[in-house]
């Protein structure tokens, strides 16, 4: 798939990194060197071989050196725990660790304690960019490229098994459908720990285009700048990703010459922002796309052109992707009705299932289909519409209230920068609509005036009893707002 790496005297950039480039050229002389690495050193095809490394060129050849190699790359967030660290060590089994030089001093003594063997990016500059290797044949179909240990925002973070199959399938798609080409260098902000981040590094180096990596978002308009001097067709995020440009920086009032493209995944950006972008980026195509980890990266995309006719639909399935969205019966919805069914998936993107954990792969794979868990309608022309994520339902008063619902209302104030609604536990409602909101700096909106919105274009039932404000919302490391940690927030103003 990586084609590219294999013309050894490629000058064409293949990794930006603030100063530096890395060229194709470069790149596929240091994987084979990390691959023959690792083969040299007694670690054989199969085996787990961890990565603690922040968004680098370092993260870039480690991963692809791993997977060439026929190892199994473990990718960690790099702002894990101890705890946390020790669990996936053991759960997946992993005797080998890569960690960059920025976090080896606290990663190496934690692996020590395990007994895991540590190389540190510094170790692996010791030795000169290795020759060609043979490296091991790979059945595609079942050999396991990666463990992609899920973020854990609703529960305990599952080890997704992702097969070169797998990748290689959800790449095809993505590109074909988004046409990217070797012209095309995206703005990377997502961790690759992150199946959406790291979707953009399988995208962009197969077909031989540039990734520019930027760490420094929490400086949105040094990431703008540097959009602008790298020349960079794609800009892909999360909700918050856009919600801070808009609200943040100077976004909507730049030029960027060579925009061609932006993509949104990893949650519902509410409808009145991506109203704005549309409006600031007439010429810009906004792919709109819904996935999970469990199907290596998309399920779904809205082309751009149905975004204004079809907006708050997540499209339809990739092109080798089959979604229904079926009832409890197993029967599918009726196109154009108001029937409710959980979005079932199948195609070669599927993951098997989770590593070691028979249980909960019997519970959500079955029968070669994911069940998302997710909850969707379906329009007269065959485009989804996400309700809710089951477990997200707010059961209030004897009714079920989507909190996404809610949220899409408040974000219509302009000044509202995030916003996040749960249910809080109530004596007599069972559960309480609470909702908290961050507003723009230097803004004036009180929980009067939200009420109120919400009440003038909700039923009474889906208003929230309370709302309350932060300076910022919990989000884990790749971006997403981190709902259980609210919950635990509303638990302790009631103590």
């Amino acid at each position: 798939m990586y084609s590219h790496l294999s013309t050894g005297g490629s000058a064409t950039p293949a990794v930006y990194h603030g100063s530096r480039v890395l060229t194709y050229g470069e790149l596929g002389q240091r994987v084979a060197g990390l691959g023959g690495f690792l083969l040299a050193s007694e670690h054989h095809k199969g085996d787990r071989v961890g990565l603690w490394a922040e968004n680098s060129p370092f993260f870039v050849t480690a991963y692809l050196g791993i997977i060439q190699a026929g190892l199994v790359a473990v990718p960690f967030q790099v702002d894990a725990t101890a705890e946390t660290f020790a669990r996936i060590v053991r759960e997946a089994g992993i005797g080998l660790l890569l960690v960059s030089r920025r976090f080896a001093a606290r990663v190496t003594a934690w692996a020590a304690e395990l007994g895991v063997e540590v190389v540190v990016e510094t170790q692996l500059e010791s030795f000169p960019p290795g020759e060609r290797v043979s490296f091991p044949e790979i059945d595609p179909s079942r050999d396991v490229a990666a463990l992609m240990f899920t973020s854990g925002s609703t529960g305990t973070p599952k080890g997704v098994t992702v097969t070169h199959q797998n990748i290689e399938c959800n790449t095809q798609d993505i590109v074909q459908y988004m046409g990217l080409t070797s012209a095309d260098r995206v703005m990377v902000v997502l961790p690759f720990h992150y199946c959406f981040g790291l979707s953009l590094l399988h995208t962009h180096l197969a077909v031989g285009g540039s990734l520019v990596l930027n760490n420094q978002f929490m400086y949105p308009e040094k990431v703008l700048e540097d959009m602008v001097t790298k020349g960079c067709t794609g800009l892909a995020g999360v909700p918050s990703t856009y919600q801070i440009l808009l609200r943040k920086s100077r976004f909507k009032q730049m030029q960027f010459p060579a925009l061609r493209w932006f993509q949104q995944a990893g949650g519902k950006l509410h409808n009145p922002y991506i109203k704005e972008i549309l409006e600031a980026f007439p010429k810009v195509r906004y792919y709109l796309m819904y996935g999970q980890t469990e199907a290596t990266a998309r399920l779904s995309y809205l082309p751009p052109e149905r975004l204004r006719d079809k907006l708050g639909s997540i499209g339809r399935g990739l092109p080798s992707t089959r979604l229904e969205v079926l009832k409890p019966d197993g029967t599918p919805v009726s196109p154009g009705s108001d029937e409710v069914g959980e979005i079932v998936a199948s195609g070669e993107n599927i993951s098997p299932g989770y590593w070691n954990d028979p249980e909960e792969t019997a519970r959500y794979f079955r029968n070669g289909n994911l069940y998302t868990g997710d909850l969707a309608r379906v329009d007269a022309d065959g485009f989804i519409y996400i309700v809710e994520r089951d477990r997200e339902m707010i059961k209030s008063g004897g009714n079920r209230v989507s909190a996404k619902e809610v949220e899409d209302v408040i974000a219509e104030i302009p000044a509202v920068v995030e916003v996040a609604v749960i249910g809080i536990s109530h004596e007599l409602l069972g559960e309480a609509i609470k909702a908290f909101v961050v507003v723009a700096p230097g803004t004036a909106v009180g929980a009067d005036e939200i009420v109120d919105h919400c009440r003038r274009r909700l039923p009474i039932f889906k208003c929230p009893e309370s709302v309350e404000f932060l300076p910022a919302l919990p989000h884990n490391s790749s971006g997403k707002v981190v709902k259980p940690k609210l919950k635990e927030m509303a638990v302790a103003r009631c103590e």
